[in-house]
């Protein structure tokens, strides 16, 4: 087991701000501010993120820092309430896991927050995909594109609506891009749009690492995140494979549960995922067995209760003296308890449901 020390950070912002916080006002004005990590003090920018969850009573929050410092490597880290998540450890497990079955993934750890000495809970810190990430790694430059809306399912339509997007890409924002354009991924969403099935496979080998593309398919199905087919993902083209790669983002409705924290059943999201990328893909053999083969692997290995229990219970133990004092919990310390026995059985009931659904893949 781990210890139970978890970073504690300390947020200084002047009182306008803190009153901007209380009365849930902040959205998209960014607030100037302090943070000390240890003894060492960070200028930075503060504001807001995320969607709905600005509602809850429990905020989330991105943070920007100067050109002239870095936070630890970073310029940009994101805080996040896992407010939903009655363990609190979904999200970090997820991305965790992806980088077991070889999937690029941004780094998370749990960290104690205080803003001007009051104590607002267990957070979770997670690595921004841009530059620095890719610098970080020893990885070539490259266009990074945010999934950012449904929008974002390889589609020309939009998948609640049926009606056509205004745009292939539609659904996505430019993180980084040499040329301050969409022109890479228009290049690939055209191959995936408009290709006949004859020509599709000589047109999409040079433009996805297909191999990784399963991985982090494999990587969504396991972990059953319903919406993560169609957002919440980063593409990065490799600037020297000119190759995408998918890269996953924000996993808390996973491991059973759904983006309201209520249960989701192990039987919810088919072998297959949803998004017309994967459905073309598949529909060639070479690449369905390709895919078949991954996840036996996973299956067999990564996804079991086995490779995993270990990791839960410690993330379990390394929160609970936190969690106790926060005064944002949504849910009680004896539901939060019962999460770890929760996630490993659904682990071990998914993990039968697909390799009986392998089959399908055939």
């Amino acid at each position: 087991m781990q210890n139970n020390a978890i970073p504690e950070y300390n947020i200084s912002v002047p009182f306008k701000g803190v009153k901007w916080i209380q009365k849930g006002k902040w959205a998209n004005e960014a607030v100037a501010g302090v943070i000390k990590a240890g003894d060492k003090p960070y200028e930075m920018l503060i504001k807001y993120r995320g969607a709905h969850i600005r509602s809850f009573p429990k905020k989330s929050y991105d943070l920007l820092f100067m050109k002239s410092q870095s936070f630890f490597g970073a310029r940009r880290i994101h805080l996040n309430a896992e407010y939903n998540d009655p363990s609190l450890i979904r999200n970090k497990l997820s991305l965790d896991f992806f980088r077991d079955i070889g999937v690029l993934s941004p780094e998370a750890q749990h960290v104690t927050l205080y803003i001007n000495g009051l104590y607002q809970g267990v957070y979770l810190q997670l690595e921004s995909v841009d530059q620095k990430f890719l610098k970080k790694r020893g990885l070539p430059a490259g266009s990074i594109y945010y999934a950012i809306s449904e929008n974002a399912n390889f589609s020309k339509y939009n998948p609640t609506t049926g009606k056509e997007k205004r745009s292939v890409t539609a659904g996505y924002e430019i993180k980084f891009d040499p040329n301050k354009s969409f022109n890479s991924l228009r290049e690939l969403m055209h191959c995936i749009l408009n290709s006949s099935e004859k020509e599709f496979p000589s047109r999409i080998e040079p433009l996805l690492d297909i191999d990784q593309y399963f991985r982090w398919l494999a990587g969504a199905v396991c972990t059953q995140n319903f919406d993560g087919f169609i957002h919440n993902y980063a593409l990065y083209k490799n600037g020297e494979s000119k190759r995408f790669e998918i890269l996953p983002w924000d996993y808390d409705a996973t491991w059973g549960r759904d983006i309201h924290g209520d249960v989701m059943g192990n039987k919810y999201v088919p072998i297959e995922g949803y998004n017309t990328l994967t459905a073309r893909l598949l529909l060639h053999k070479p690449y369905k067995r390709q895919y078949k083969r991954i996840m036996e692997e996973i299956l067999d290995d990564a996804f079991t209760c086995r490779a995993l229990e270990q990791k839960i219970l410690a993330l379990h133990q390394s929160l609970r003296p936190h969690l106790v004092k926060d005064p944002y919990k949504h849910r009680s310390l004896s539901i939060f308890d019962e999460e770890p026995e929760f996630i490993l059985a659904f682990i071990k009931n998914r993990n039968k449901y697909l390799k009986k659904r392998l089959t399908r893949l055939q």
